[in-house]
């Protein structure tokens, strides 16, 4: 055999092992049967070691602590899309007509900023702060018309910003270890966009389609990064979180819930290294609903890799 043909050989059977390579397949454990309508919005609080998390549709923000298994809630009487620590202490909370600061301690809230389209007929929904601690944060039509969402970024002085307009559902955020990329989810398009993203300036500019997940697989909903740069995804419709490498697009983890509509996912615990899940018990057709008896608990899983610690919001006042 030539040398050319050999190389061609080899080449072809990488191509095969890559292409036939499957998952590592795992399974979520019920940590607590919150039945939530919109469980969605989970991030670790690492200087508090507690998990922070919402119920968009009844307002209610939850505090979990995995130790003793108390779960504390607190009624914003409004929907809430978001929740984030903030280096001054207390939440930013993004509600459905603006982000405020939530003093948890006191239960008093002040209000930060909306963007002047936004209207009755839009609210916000998931976000994140970003190793600035800026808060990026996402909208998203009440009544299911498309496109008419944004993702807004508000600055280190309280300021207000759009970053992107034309979005459907603004769902999950990330950034690359280095600080160098952006990842970013509009669930209706099914994939996980990839942007240059500059630490100083906010800047961000489209780079390509990182992941393209498979319809069958379910939508693409919150997500988070891991130490080793990988993204988990929780799929809406599709019973699981799925893990990226977002370099080459593979699948490499899927976690099975037992619950159709997953909806976020954040590391956690001592040292990162259990993965929190939040469900919905909305979405379901009627006659599916005794096969998920736990629609809208919260899960975890230990898959073997660690989180990072999330970023708290630095304002110049909040």
């Amino acid at each position: 055999m030539g040398l050319s043909n050999l190389i061609s050989l080899v080449i072809s059977l990488l191509l095969t092992s890559c292409a036939t390579e499957k998952p590592i397949i795992m399974k979520a454990e019920l940590v607590l049967d919150a039945k939530a309508s919109l469980g969605e919005g989970a991030i670790w609080n690492q200087k508090e070691k507690l998990l922070y998390w919402i119920d968009i549709e009844e307002g209610i923000l939850h505090k979990f602590n995995p130790v003793s298994a108390e779960d504390a809630q607190f009624n914003l009487n409004k929907k809430i899309g978001t929740v984030v620590p903030s280096e001054k202490g207390g939440l930013l909370v993004a509600l459905e007509d603006g982000i405020w600061h939530y003093d948890i301690i006191n239960d008093s809230i002040s209000f930060i900023a909306n963007p002047a389209e936004n209207s009755s007929e839009i609210r916000f929904n998931d976000g994140k702060c970003d190793p600035a601690g800026r808060l990026w944060v996402g909208t998203m039509s009440l009544t299911g018309k498309q496109k008419a969402g944004a993702l807004y970024c508000l600055n280190n002085n309280e300021n207000i910003e759009k970053k992107i307009d034309s979005v459907s559902i603004s769902n999950g955020i990330v950034w690359s270890l280095d600080n160098t990329k952006m990842y970013y989810i509009d669930t209706p398009t099914g994939k996980v966009k990839e942007y240059d993203y500059n630490i100083a300036t906010a800047e961000i500019s489209f780079r390509r389609d990182a992941i393209v997940i498979p319809p069958d697989m379910g939508h693409p909903d919150g997500m988070t990064i891991d130490s080793e740069g990988n993204l988990w995804i929780a799929l809406w419709g599709g019973s699981a979180v799925g893990c990226w490498n977002p370099d080459d697009g593979k699948l490499l983890y899927k976690i099975n819930v037992p619950v159709l509509n997953v909806t976020s996912c954040a590391f956690g615990g001592e040292n990162l290294e259990t993965l929190f899940i939040t469900t919905a018990s909305q979405g379901i057709p009627q006659d599916e609903m005794e096969k998920y008896p736990y629609r809208g608990g919260l899960f975890k899983a230990d898959p073997g890799v660690k989180g990072v610690p999330a970023f708290f919001y630095k304002g110049s006042k909040y």
